[in-house]
């Protein structure tokens, strides 16, 4: 497994009882906020009377309240560990949320970023959510910093979480793996486009597809032209780094087992082409692959948790600059199918190149289809940084918006209004690329897509242009740059459709 592509986790062991050999470690105890508006060591069986008393003595003298997310580091002598971290969880509840505790879980770990050995008993509250709250809290991305500002501590290298459950094992397993997912996502994402071009971004996804046993597709410049690929092909056309097409495919084996296609926008970097985007933030726009980067990530994270369902992740990748070769706003470029598109803003070109590939995907005759892009900053607007769009039929748009919801996404569900499609109508073509106002530009997107998506076929579209790149603070569990949204939504969707079709 070291030996992998992607991400690679720190080492993590379940225990039932507290280690005694943790001199160096760092222990992270949840609180809560007591009667007294005093912190209260949470009970759990891995602290005996006189730490806890110990614990509650010194978080005392500090002043600690236990409230949500709070951070106190105390000394503990009755403990064989370095000291204790302790991390508030709010007012005592009957059922604690996962994301509750991958949230504190992330913040414990990022209050300790640079600290090799920790120790945790937010597990026994739920292991998968303390595990991938602690990995990915502690998720540093450093490739490209020389020995002057790199990080002189290796971080999080080994974890121990301590669970009483039957199933801790199985359950902290699948917190790695899931963790190491959005990790390698995100560090699709931070790979700057000097490095992370279509050529090198489909070399990487072939070697995860390859290290997790799928079945690899690479479609160059060249095949993308003869099998009528119009609209990669157009938006690839101002780049001297030519257009790729992935397919990855996870078969699970399994008699029956629902099929289910991806697609995720890979632009690898977006100028806006020859409808040039404004200098100012757009060094941001190395995010624009980062629904490609979670669909990567989710077909790979199937294939490890072996889910009784079968998966085609369709890729397309491409580069949006503007040069003599690039497409010009009134071109008319065919779809992947044959539908004729005049590209009215060259900005608009993500919709370009999953429109393609949803036709393709849609040719293996799915009975379920999940897009996903950095689509439409329309999003920004409508929805803020953290919370995804979800469109498309109304029964699985439900469907993935509730699971979202669960695992700490938060899409939300958003409509397609059927008039919407007038103001798509094009003089010239079958459809234009853009509506002619600025009214409903996420929901437009959204329209124009599922003119690409064949009947009978149920799909949902999250429009991730705010959530899946932190511009802002580190908060809980995310830091800044990639989130590696929404990779957690639609592994939870794919769960659920391998449990309940």
């Amino acid at each position: 497994m070291s030996s992998a592509p992607g991400y690679q986790s720190p080492a993590v062991t379940v225990a039932s009882v507290l280690p005694s050999d943790l001199d160096s470690a760092v222990l992270i105890v949840p609180v809560i906020t007591g009667d007294n508006d005093e912190a209260k060591v949470l009970a759990n069986p891995f602290l005996d009377a006189e730490a806890t008393g110990e614990i509650e003595v010194a978080l005392k003298a500090l002043g600690a309240k236990g409230s949500t997310e709070q951070l106190t580091r105390v000394l503990v002598p009755s403990l064989p560990v370095a000291s204790v971290l302790a991390v508030g969880l709010g007012k005592d509840r009957d059922e604690w949320p996962a994301d509750v505790i991958r949230r504190a879980a992330g913040v414990a770990a990022r209050a300790l970023n640079g600290t090799e050995t920790v120790v945790t008993t937010l597990s026994e509250l739920d292991v998968a959510a303390a595990v991938e709250g602690l990995i990915l809290g502690a998720y540093r991305f450093s490739e490209f910093r020389s020995a002057k500002t790199a990080p002189k501590e290796a971080g999080l290298t080994a974890l121990t979480v301590l669970s009483t459950a039957d199933d801790a094992e199985t359950a902290a397993a699948r917190g790695v793996d899931v963790a190491t997912a959005v990790a390698t996502a995100r560090d699709l994402v931070n790979t700057p486009p000097s490095h992370l071009f279509p050529g090198e971004f489909a070399k990487r996804a072939k070697a995860l597809g390859k290290s997790a046993g799928l079945e690899v597709e690479v479609l160059g410049k060249k095949e993308l032209e003869d099998a009528g690929y119009g609209g990669v092909v157009g938006v690839g056309k101002g780049s001297s780094r030519g257009p790729r097409l992935v397919r990855l495919t996870y078969r699970s084996g399994k008699k029956d087992a629902k099929k289910v296609a991806l697609v995720g926008k890979g632009i690898t970097f977006d100028t806006g082409g020859i409808s040039i985007k404004p200098a100012a933030n757009m060094h941001q726009m190395t995010s624009d692959m980062g629904g490609a980067a979670a669909v990567i990530a989710t077909v790979v994270l199937a294939a490890r948790q072996q889910l009784a369902v079968d998966v085609t992740a369709t890729v397309p990748m491409a580069e949006n600059m503007p040069s003599s070769t690039a497409q010009r706003p009134g071109d008319v470029l065919t779809q992947y199918g044959g539908t004729t598109i005049e590209v009215l803003n060259t900005d608009a070109e993500g919709r370009l190149i999953l429109a393609d590939a949803i036709v393709r995907a849609c040719e293996d005759n799915p009975d379920y289809l999940i897009d996903t892009a950095t689509l439409t900053g329309a999003q920004l607007v409508a929805l803020g940084a953290r919370t995804p769009g979800v469109m498309g039929t109304d029964e699985f748009r439900d469907r993935v918006a509730k699971l979202s919801q669960d695992v700490g996404e938060n899409a939300w569900p958003m409509p397609l209004p059927e008039e919407l499609k007038d103001d798509l109508k094009s003089t010239v073509a079958d459809l234009a690329n853009v509506s002619g106002v600025r009214n409903a530009g996420m929901l437009v997107a959204g329209v124009y897509l599922r003119e690409f998506v064949a009947d009978g076929v149920q799909w949902a579209h999250l429009d991730v242009a705010g959530p899946a790149y932190n511009t802002g603070s580190p908060w809980g569990y995310t830091g800044k740059g990639g989130t590696g949204v929404p990779t957690r939504t639609m592994f939870a969707v794919l769960q659920d459709i391998a449990a309940n079709g």
